[in-house]
């Protein structure tokens, strides 16, 4: 009897530990997810300015990083939520005047009351968040006014409608069809500048794309056309027909100090457009930002008409070489051959 109550007891023992393994509530083990900010083509002349995917639905303790794989700087960006007033939009990571007052680290949380951003950073580097608090939040880069998304934060023991594989998918989607979009703009920007006159040019070109969770912005870094032949006294007008990127026409030395306002020299025209004259060969000009203006909202004040039209009269012949000091680095430069 001592032994079949032994034997019994032990059996018991096992079956109550097993049970107990069984109902006692498991650890949530917290998912890292991945995700890409910004895409190229091989020549990096078209640049998908966008996060990709740029809607994600993530639970409690999740992380998210994301991959930086082009020269174009981007940043990742969350403003403080759901704020009255709402928070100023900074100009850049660090800059003054805006509602963050310095970048954050990475691997850094963020549960919308205080602003996170990461540096502008390139080339393959990374930057990881994490979400400890339920809640829908918007991203967005401080370098690229419409490049936007979400991040739904959803509590663990909710259900997830997507998983890595399809973001993934997703990704390699939006990532094709606007490179593809911006491959139809360059051949749009070649023949606006052509129907235009013949000694025009086109300073880049894009577009904005909606999304379901924010927009993504496809940019030309070209200037198109990218050689010109005219004749002496002829001028040469560039016009900026991308809706949000700023880009510039700058011959000779680059400026020393922020590229916005134009060299000494340059004039205005009746019509809005800045114009200037080159002489030597060797001569500095310098165009200051072409802008689209950014479109206007309600309630806020109508905005001025941006600067988009650039002009040079070419007094002697040469070659004259120039660059966008923004993107000369992703190969938007140019030149003007005057006979």
């Amino acid at each position: 009897m001592t032994t079949f109550r032994s034997i019994a007891y032990v059996t018991l023992g096992r079956c109550i530990f097993a049970l107990g393994i069984l109902f006692t509530p498991q650890a949530v083990w917290a998912t890292a997810w991945q995700a890409t900010a910004g895409e190229q083509t091989t020549d990096e002349g078209i640049q998908a300015l966008a996060y990709l995917a740029n809607e994600l639905w993530v639970h409690v303790g999740d992380s998210i990083t994301w991959t930086f794989p082009t020269p174009e700087i981007h940043t990742v960006t969350f403003l403080k939520q759901d704020t009255t007033p709402q928070q100023v939009r900074p100009p850049r990571p660090g800059v003054p005047g805006g509602g963050c007052p310095g970048t954050t680290p990475d691997g850094s949380s963020f549960d919308g009351s205080t602003c996170l951003t990461s540096p502008e950073l390139v080339d393959g580097q990374t930057y990881t968040v994490s979400f400890p608090k339920a809640g829908n939040f918007k991203l967005v880069c401080l370098v690229h006014n419409n490049m936007t998304g979400a991040v739904h934060v959803l509590a663990s023991s909710e259900p997830l409608p997507h998983d890595q594989t399809f973001y993934d998918d997703q990704a390699r989607k939006e990532q094709t069809q606007l490179l593809a979009d911006g491959a139809g703009l360059k051949g749009q920007g070649i023949a606006t500048a052509q129907q235009s006159s013949a000694d025009a040019v086109t300073v880049g070109i894009g577009e904005i794309v909606a999304t379901g969770g924010g927009s993504h912005t496809v940019s030309v870094m070209r200037f198109l056309r990218d050689t010109i032949v005219v004749r002496v006294g002829d001028t040469v007008e560039w016009t900026n027909l991308d809706p949000v990127t700023p880009h510039t026409v700058t011959f000779g030395a680059e400026p020393a100090g922020p590229p916005q306002p134009p060299s000494g020299g340059v004039t205005v025209d009746i019509d809005g457009a800045r114009h200037a004259v080159i002489t030597p060969s060797s001569a500095s000009v310098h165009s200051g930002f072409l802008q689209a203006a950014f479109q206007d909202r309600v309630p806020l004040p109508q905005t001025p008409l941006g600067t988009t039209r650039f002009r040079v009269t070419f007094t002697t012949p040469g070659t004259f070489n120039y660059i966008c000091v923004l993107h000369d680095e992703l190969g938007m430069i140019g030149r003007v051959i005057v006979h």
